[in-house]
């Protein structure tokens, strides 16, 4: 009797569908809107959410008008939780053809549309099974995903962080001047800096990774420049330096294909080179997969020289 009831008192008591609310609660602020994500109605979210907090004998959030947040009891369950419930997903297709969950990894723009898809179509080849999720947004909202668990894995251009956040340099990449074929400038064997400082100048939008490199290097180069556009992809940036007069800091993996095509014409200068780090982004309280894992390696596995150029 007495070993039973000791194992009764060892026994886990809370369910994974109030581990599903918690986690859809911390997401969305509020029960209603979980229980539309996870297809429950709003009482049984909220009974899970308050069987659950009664459960572990405190409460994890906070009631802030109508809205629920995370407290200090909440943000240490979040990442516990999240890895839980990843597991028994991986747990739940061990054996139906499926190796994991879908791996879901937030890019920034230039590793996102250049660098990502063709590593993504060669682990394909070699991991059938596992599926991944490609979410693509600047280096600010890739970190803001990973903290908030909406990405498994992040990667940013820029050298921004997080106090939640493991950052790991990967690899480099350079920062190129790129103006139109036609531009006057374009053909020169070196621009001087007074016709850098008196162009016009189209950016990436502030928070890229992108706009940090070449406001640092910019600024400490050349001090005050004429930006007339700001512009929240490399792709219409691109667009809009080949059809006009202004020039544009882009870094070299997004404008290869550009260049070799014409489209675009490098500027040589006497700039000092460019280079910045491009990093990778995990939790460092939340578990990766077996699939989160394997595909780290992989991708650190991976040298410049293999990258389309």
């Amino acid at each position: 009797m007495t070993q039973k009831s000791g194992q009764q008192s060892e026994r886990v008591r809370f369910t994974f569908r109030q581990l599903e609310v918690f986690l859809a609660t911390a997401h969305d602020g509020s029960t209603r809107a979980a229980a539309e994500r996870i297809a429950r109605s709003q009482s049984a979210a909220s009974s899970a959410l308050v069987e659950l907090e009664s459960l572990l004998g405190v409460p994890l959030f906070d009631r802030v008008g109508r809205r629920l947040v995370l407290n200090e009891n909440g943000r240490a369950f979040l990442p516990r939780a999240a890895s839980l419930m990843e597991a028994a997903g991986e747990l739940e297709h061990l054996f139906s053809g499926r190796h994991a969950a879908p791996l879901r990894v937030a890019a920034s723009m230039t590793i996102g549309e250049h660098i990502l898809p063709p590593l993504l179509a060669r682990w394909k080849v070699s991991h059938p099974h596992s599926a991944v999720q490609l979410r693509i947004a600047n280096t600010t909202g890739v970190l803001a995903a990973v903290a908030a668990f909406d990405a498994d894995i992040g990667f940013i251009e820029g050298p921004q962080t997080h106090a939640d956040l493991l950052v790991r340099e990967w690899m480099t990449d350079e920062m190129v001047i790129v103006a139109a074929p036609a531009h006057p400038l374009a053909g020169r064997a070196a621009v001087p800096r007074a016709a850098l400082r008196a162009a016009r100048w189209a950016l990436r939008e502030r928070g890229s990774g992108t706009r940090e490199a070449a406001d640092r290097w910019l600024l400490a180069q050349l001090g005050q420049v004429q930006i007339d556009f700001e512009l929240g992809t490399p792709e219409a940036l691109k667009a809009l330096v080949a059809a006009g007069d202004a020039l544009a800091v882009l870094p070299r993996h997004s404008v290869a294909a550009s260049l070799a095509r014409g489209e675009l014409a490098e500027l040589p200068t006497a700039l000092p080179r460019a280079a910045r780090v491009l990093a990778v982004v995990t939790h460092r309280e939340r578990r990766l997969g077996a699939g989160g894992e394997a595909f780290l390696r992989y991708c650190f596995g991976v040298q410049d020289c293999e990258l389309p150029c």
